[in-house]
């Protein structure tokens, strides 16, 4: 554990210096944010930052994955792997966005498509190369074997955590800090499991985003993008899976949930409503769920750290729950 703090500060301070020249690069590429018109009219003034952030922590993970691999944990690829698949298609998604006038980028349906095509590939190969397939159940910690049941589980979180974290990406530092706790608290889970590779991974990313964070906290200078969303979420799912306290995840990743839950029960029961009264009705004043307690009167710096305390707490209670 003492290793994988240092490495979280020395992943910080190798990284932080290189920020503000991303910042640059990406601006004098044209790659500025464009703001759809249905979000908070506040956040219109954002228009223009530098996008596709992402790029930053993902180059500090597949330094930080390559080394840890050549001094011997090798499992630190199939994260990587994830992460990097991910964050390719989520690389799409923004530059389509940049092209968009609307700002909205790749349709849904399509998106979809492919992030199960791409989930179900990295979970074939992580089912392969890695022997352990298993459910720690948390308190007891009794282990039990998945079997091939490891490949679609494994799929669906891949698809569920990409899509929550970059729904929850709507505020300046809001996904990258909630992130960053979610994974400290599997760096502490894999810690105590023995899973001394893991644990490096995840402190050491935590690290990098960090330093991210340093440029992304209100007011950003620059924003994670799909390619850092997705890869972010992806990257943690498979963390879960391979840790084999994936059930923990819906706890420590609490935020991401109550976002994700969020939007689909405004969306079915906008529609529901639709079809019942001929006008549709929402159950918040507008969602994802940062979005509703913003226009309820929160600033967007309290919204995103009552949500990073939130996660905090949830994060420590899912190393309770998993050590316990």
């Amino acid at each position: 554990m003492t290793n994988a703090l240092l490495l979280a500060c020395v992943a910080f301070v190798l990284m932080a210096p290189w920020g503000h020249s991303l910042v640059e690069a990406l601006l004098k590429r044209g790659i500025g944010k464009r703001i759809r018109e249905d979000e908070p009219d506040a956040h219109q003034v954002k228009q223009g930052t530098a996008t596709m952030g992402g790029l930053y922590f993902l180059a500090g993970a597949i330094a930080l994955a390559i080394a840890l691999a050549l001094g011997g944990h090798a499992q630190v690829l199939l994260v990587l792997l994830a992460m990097l698949l991910f964050g390719l298609l989520g690389a799409y998604d923004d530059l389509r966005g940049l092209k968009d006038v609307s700002g909205v980028g790749w349709l849904a349906r399509f998106k979809f498509s492919w992030q199960w095509i791409v989930a179900i590939v990295v979970s074939l190969v992580m089912y392969w190369a890695w022997p352990e397939h298993r459910l720690i159940l948390p308190i007891s910690g009794r282990a039990l074997e998945l079997g091939w049941w490891f490949i679609p589980i494994a799929a669906l979180l891949m698809v569920y955590e990409a899509n929550a974290v970059n729904l929850t990406d709507g505020m300046d530092g809001l996904a990258g800090g909630a992130a960053a706790i979610a994974y400290l608290a599997y760096g502490v889970l894999c810690g105590f499991s023995g899973q001394d590779g893991l644990a490096l991974f995840c402190f050491g990313f935590a690290g990098a985003l960090c330093a991210f964070l340093w440029f992304n906290v209100h007011p950003a200078r620059m924003f994670m993008g799909d390619v850092g969303s997705q890869s972010l979420g992806a990257g943690l799912a498979a963390a879960a899976m391979l840790s084999g306290h994936w059930l923990l995840l819906f706890v420590i990743g609490v935020v991401f949930l109550a976002e994700a839950l969020s939007v689909m029960i405004q969306v079915s029961y906008f529609k529901y409503t639709k079809r019942k009264y001929g006008e549709g009705r929402r159950v918040f004043r507008m969602s994802p769920l940062h979005y509703h307690y913003e226009l309820g009167g929160w600033s967007e710096v309290q919204v995103t750290l009552r949500f990073w305390i939130v996660t905090a707490l949830a994060a420590a209670l899912g190393i309770a729950l998993g050590i316990g």
